[in-house]
């Protein structure tokens, strides 16, 4: 029986018989979080990861609870740990599964306070491991193990500074980049091999954890919700996208980092923001 959310939107058998793994759940604010909660409204069984060290500081067993599932500690940058996480996935599926979702994401060097020319390189290289070297180690445990089925789907979150600079965001840009040419590299290969889909979602700047580490994050809020014709896409509509990505209705979608920023990739200038600009300019005369 289907049921309507406080928006007014159906919800019901979306992901009905479907199973998964949610990576990156911290806390409410967490997009994976949303994720989570709406795939198990769908009909989904998941099991949630995060690395040990994220699960001491954050909230993940209560989710786990809210969604009577388990929780299995992985950090993301060790194979081991990835092939040991789809062993007991696929074991507590009884099988193998149909989707994962990799929303994993951190710089020390934001963490820091560390500017673009000045980056400590053993950072970056962390940066890059974690932020999207990892996206192609998950993947790889999943395809040495067979562990998806047919026309699964595999969703990375990304962010419009892999494709534009963005101050502030600094070596994340980088490691974004790398993240969406993974997507489109084993989405080939996967998609050729198994039928399994790999897509990246470039999402609104969010007020998230990780996200509060960037730089003048609250003016980026307000600057794209002013560009954004739709206005910023929270992470409960994120969730919701990312759905359509792991349901049946999106088989042919693979290798592609799709936009969910109420437009804002694709704007310049808009009248809000040329009001300012131009009162701004007044000012100084």
């Amino acid at each position: 029986m289907r049921s309507h959310d406080k928006k007014g939107i159906i919800m019901g058998n979306l992901l009905k018989g479907k199973k998964g793994i949610i990576f990156g759940a911290l806390n409410e604010q967490s997009i994976a979080w949303k994720v989570a909660e709406r795939a198990v409204e769908e009909g989904a069984e998941i099991v949630l990861t995060n690395a040990p060290a994220a699960l001491r500081f954050g909230s993940i067993n209560e989710l786990a609870t809210k969604c009577n599932t388990i929780v299995v500690p992985a950090d993301a940058t060790k194979v081991e740990d990835l092939e040991a996480l789809i062993d007991k996935a696929m074991e507590h599926f009884g099988g193998k599964f149909d989707f994962i979702l990799h929303s994993i994401g951190m710089s020390p060097n934001l963490r820091k306070g560390l500017t673009y020319e000045n980056l400590n390189y053993e950072y970056l290289n962390k940066t890059l491991d974690i932020s999207a070297i990892s996206f192609h180690k998950v993947i790889k445990a999943a395809y040495d193990k067979d562990a998806l089925n047919e026309w699964g789907s595999i969703v990375a979150l990304t962010y419009l500074a892999a494709q534009r600079t963005v101050c502030g965001y600094d070596d994340m840009a980088d490691a974004k980049a790398l993240l969406e040419s993974i997507a489109r590299s084993f989405g080939y290969v996967y998609g050729r091999e198994r039928k399994v889909r790999i897509n990246t979602i470039s999402q609104s700047p969010t007020l998230t954890t990780a996200g509060s580490g960037v730089a003048g994050l609250s003016k980026l809020l307000e600057y794209a919700e002013k560009m954004s014709p739709l206005g910023n896409g929270s992470a409960e509509e994120c969730a919701d996208y990312v759905l359509t990505l792991f349901s049946d209705y999106t088989r042919k979608v693979t290798m592609q980092n799709l936009y969910h920023d109420g437009g804002f990739s694709s704007i310049v200038m808009s009248p809000e923001l040329m009001e300012v600009f131009e009162k701004g300019i007044e000012s100084e005369k």
